[in-house]
Formats: C-alpha cells, sequence, structure tokens
C-alpha cells in the first residue's frame, strides 16, 4: 500500500518536517498547517494514559496514543532507534547513521511519555492483579466487553467493503485464534524463553491500533504473572521480559511494518479474526483448564461488566473518529504515516 500524503505534509517545506510529518522535537504539523506545540507535563500525562490502558486486555496503546494524538511520533521514533542500532553493528558510516537516525527521534515526546508509562505501570499492576485474582468471572466480562468493541479497529483499517474472500480470511484467522487459545494452560512456572517470547508478540501491540498487548499476554498465560512481577519488582522476570520487548522492536515490529505497507488489508483483516476467536479465552465462564461452562449464578452482573468494558472503549472510539473529523489526521493516517516514515528509513 503506497499511502497518498496528507495536505499538510505536502505543504510543509522538506527541510522542515520529518518523514512522519512532524516538525523538529517540539510539536507535530496539524492539518491545518500549524504547528502542535505539546508540554513536557502533557507528554507525562499521555505516557500514563497508554500505560493505565496497557496493563487492560481489550484496550490498545496503541488505539490511546492514536487518541492522544502521539502514535505518529511513538512508532517512527521507536523505529528510528531500531535503525541507529542496525546502523551501529553493520554500518555504513556506523557514527554519521546512528546521529542521522538518533536525530530523527522525537526525544521531547518519547522521554516523558516512557517516563508517564513506567510510572503508571508501576501504580496499576498491583490493583489490576489483585482485581483479576480476586474476581475472575467479573474480570473476564470486563475485558470480554472491551474486546468485543475493540474488534471493529482493524476491520475499519482495512477498509472497503467485506467481501466473500475477506470474510474466508477473518473466519480462517478466528479459527485458528480459537483452537491455539483453546489449549490448556501453563502458567505455574513461565519458563524463561516463554517470557521472552511473550514480550516479543505482546510489543506487536504498541504499532497497531485495536491490538492489546495485555490481552496477548492473556492470551498465552503471561498476563497475572507480569503484572505480579511489575508490582512485586522481580528484576530477573523483567529482565527477560525487556530482553523479549527489544527484540520485538527489532524483529517484530519491523515486520509489521512490511505486512502493512505490502499486505495491508489481509494484515488487518486477519488481526480482526484473531481477536474475535481469542476471545474465547475472556468468556467469563469456564474452568481452570479453559472448559467452556453455561452462564451461571448472576450472570446480569457479568452481563453488565461487559457492558461497562464495551462503553469504555467505544468512548475511546468515539474520540479518535472526532479527532479525525476535526484534524483529517487519524487511524488509518496514522498507520499511512508509518509507512512511509519506514520507506524513509
Amino acid at each position: 500500500m503506497t499511502p497518498s500524503p496528507s495536505p499538510d505534509r505536502s505543504s510543509t517545506p522538506p527541510t522542515a518536517t520529518t518523514a512522519a510529518g512532524t516538525t523538529g522535537t517540539t510539536g507535530t504539523t496539524s492539518a491545518t498547517g500549524g504547528e502542535v506545540r505539546r508540554s513536557l507535563p502533557g507528554n507525562l500525562v499521555r505516557g500514563a494514559l497508554i500505560g493505565v490502558v496497557e496493563t487492560v486486555p481489550g484496550v490498545s496503546g496503541g488505539t490511546v496514543a492514536l487518541v492522544v494524538g502521539i502514535y505518529d511520533e511513538l512508532i517512527n521514533s521507536a523505529g528510528h532507534v531500531v535503525s541507529a542500532g542496525r546502523r551501529a553493528l553493520l554500518g555504513p558510516d556506523r557514527a554519521a547513521g546512528v546521529q542521522h537516525h538518533l536525530g530523527l527521534v522525537h526525544w521531547r515526546i518519547v522521554v516523558p511519555v516512557v517516563i508517564g508509562m513506567v510510572a503508571a505501570l508501576l501504580t496499576v499492576a498491583g490493583p489490576m492483579s489483585h482485581l483479576v485474582e480476586e474476581y475472575p468471572v467479573t474480570m473476564r466480562a470486563l475485558f470480554f466487553g472491551m474486546v468485543l468493541a475493540s474488534i471493529g479497529v482493524p476491520l475499519r483499517l482495512a477498509g472497503g467493503a467485506l467481501r466473500a474472500r475477506d470474510a474466508a480470511v477473518v473466519a480462517l484467522a478466528a479459527v485458528i485464534a480459537f483452537v491455539l487459545v483453546s489449549i490448556p494452560p501453563t502458567t505455574v512456572t513461565p519458563a524463561p524463553l516463554l517470557v521472552v517470547l511473550a514480550a516479543m508478540v505482546a510489543v506487536s501491540a504498541l504499532l497497531l491500533p485495536g491490538l492489546s498487548g495485555s490481552f496477548l499476554l492473556l492470551t498465552i498465560g503471561l498476563y497475572q504473572p507480569t503484572l505480579r512481577a511489575v508490582d512485586e519488582l522481580d528484576l530477573g522476570y523483567l529482565a527477560l521480559f525487556f530482553l523479549g520487548a527489544a527484540l520485538g522492536m527489532v524483529v517484530i515490529v519491523k515486520g509489521l511494518h512490511w505486512l502493512l505497507d505490502q499486505h495491508h488489508r489481509v494484515t488487518m483483516l486477519a488481526l480482526t479474526g484473531l481477536m474475535l476467536g481469542a476471545l474465547r479465552t475472556l468468556w467469563p465462564w469456564q474452568l481452570e483448564d479453559r472448559t467452556l461452562l453455561a452462564p451461571e449464578g448472576d450472570w446480569w452482573t457479568q452481563l453488565l461488566a461487559a457492558a461497562a468494558g464495551c462503553v469504555v472503549v467505544l468512548v475511546l472510539l468515539a474520540v479518535d473518529a472526532r479527532t479525525r473529523a476535526r484534524t483529517g489526521h487519524g487511524s488509518q493516517e496514522e498507520v499511512a504515516g508509518v509507512e512511509s516514515g519506514d520507506e524513509a528509513r
């Protein structure tokens, strides 16, 4: 897919902008051609919001980054950091290449956002882990509603009418996900390799709006262990997790960039099916071996929890829609910006 440039990008002098359509490291170019300044406190708050939702399966940090207007800068900055590392290892012109790519990173946005994310994760992880352990049925119902409402995001990003072939892609991905998450979980003592691989997969959620990293961890079976490790500052576990996240940034995120560029529609349709099939793991009534049960007991409470989860996500998506209507630079345009930024590297 070759994205067409937005009006603000084409009207801005090339020497003043980066590939992401941003101006300098202190602000971005709005749809009307003016520069939008972003304060350090504001970026701390934006990072905190992303950190909070990353602990909740079903709510995508990428979607929140879109809503608060920093998705493009974060993804392209991550790509430039990866490119700087690659130039440092492989060359050519190591020093010049590293300096070039690091100079394109939006440090004024990235640094406070990362600080806000880490602070929020350390604050929220403990209470969230406690809620999941003490109220598993209600929390699964809440997460079920959130994921159900989020399924429309990658489907919308796919664009166009849903044809029979597209429906087949969604159905196939849903069946594969359903079968995989039906396997009984083994989460007693997470193996180091599993932690690294899970982190590699979860970090991809930072790239794709609608895909929740916490949901991926929940599907794999590492959601509660990871929250517990953050809350208890288990440095051994966290070191493995950050190692996997770093590897994922190099391998999976670059791979997803390529998929978005070469097979954008199929990728989004497949993600829609994967999220739909993986809803099985969030069915409120199930045994520890993931055997599904019929609704029982105070089922209406779980129904209200699921409805509340849907409302939370739909409100976020409504804000995103208003942002796109006001600025002309929303979800689809942000993905296009990521792709064009990747081509510039």
